[in-house]
């Protein structure tokens, strides 16, 4: 984490109020419900929360593939949402990338690795040489530890995590701001995970690239994320600096997600608790939740009763 405090770092994307309903407009299904939160030039923000909570819609919503039924998302103060003129449309493409979750089902089977790393260069408005073209796949081949060679090969010789390292590739090679990292390890070997973790990183500080981390696994993004939100059915409930989320949870649904992460002594597995989050122990029939910020960096979901309950736990750590 960098020495400057967030406040004076720079916004690099900015998402304001925004919802994602899918099905029919007179019974929509609400996929995400009024969801803000700012991340900042350089840093990696994780999103964590269970299946179904609505990680990746945020960000297939951040790369213009889910529209939103409100709200505005913002790359640089400009927004990115809705309607965009055909050159502003072009220029978010190539700004905002994504890798995604299963990197057997995301590469063309039938297309030459120099091919899927070069596609984004063939789009319309793009004039780059052949020459050019072979340069910047070769470069980018190289920078996530592949041979140049590969590029005339096929996706099915290549081992999982060899075939994520040919999605990063075509995800750089348009030298993006801002990569959505969608369960980039989640369909890899537990043994390569830690190299395609290591990876990114090595190649945020040579790149100066801005990360959206999804995860379910808390583990894996304290090792990586500046700053965590959890979400839990379309809202975020709990945002903090990693450490901070970890050394301070709050929220029960945080608390129950921080219990199910795997410990490598066996005897302290067999002994922890298990929590196990019931949205029922919230009472929000007249007392209605609030984003509030309980400590500095350290947001939370939360009615009057359970805001003061928080700073006491806070108060007394």
């Amino acid at each position: 984490m960098a020495e400057k405090t967030l406040d004076t770092r720079r916004k690099m994307l900015e998402v304001d109020h925004i919802s994602v309903h899918f099905g029919k407009k007179r019974h929509p299904f609400v996929a995400v419900d009024n969801v803000s939160f700012d991340i900042y030039q350089g840093e990696t923000f994780g999103l964590v929360g269970e299946s179904g909570s609505g990680k990746t819609t945020i960000g297939r919503a951040i790369i213009r593939a889910n529209p939103l039924a409100s709200g505005e998302i913002r790359l640089d103060g400009r927004r990115i949402s809705g309607r965009l003129s055909t050159a502003d449309d072009r220029q978010v493409t190539r700004d905002v990338q994504m890798i995604f979750q299963d990197p057997m089902d995301s590469l063309n089977e039938r297309a030459k690795v120099g091919y899927i790393v070069a596609e984004g260069l063939y789009a319309p408005g793009r004039h780059v040489s052949e020459e050019e073209r072979r340069r910047l796949v070769d470069k980018a081949l190289l920078d996530v530890g592949l041979l140049p060679e590969f590029s005339s090969r096929f996706p099915h010789e290549f081992s999982g995590g060899q075939r994520q390292r040919i999605g990063i590739a075509r995800t750089l090679v348009l030298s993006p701001k801002f990569i959505v990292a969608d369960e980039p390890i989640s369909a890899l070997d537990v043994s390569i995970r830690a190299q395609v973790l290591n990876l990114l990183s090595a190649l945020q500080k040579e790149r100066g690239l801005t990360y959206l981390f999804i995860a379910h696994d808390l583990s894996v993004v304290r090792f990586i994320c500046d700053r965590i939100a959890v979400i839990h059915k379309g809202h975020i409930v709990e945002l903090a600096e990693s450490e901070q989320l970890f050394a301070h949870p709050l929220h029960p649904y945080t608390k129950a997600l921080l219990s199910a992460i795997p410990q490598p002594d066996p005897i302290v597995e067999r002994n922890k608790t298990l929590l196990v989050y019931d949205p029922s122990c919230h009472d929000y029939s007249v007392d209605k939740p609030v984003w509030e910020e309980i400590e500095e960096g350290h947001f939370i979901l939360g009615n009057q009763k359970e805001l003061t309950e928080y700073r006491k736990v806070l108060e007394s750590a």
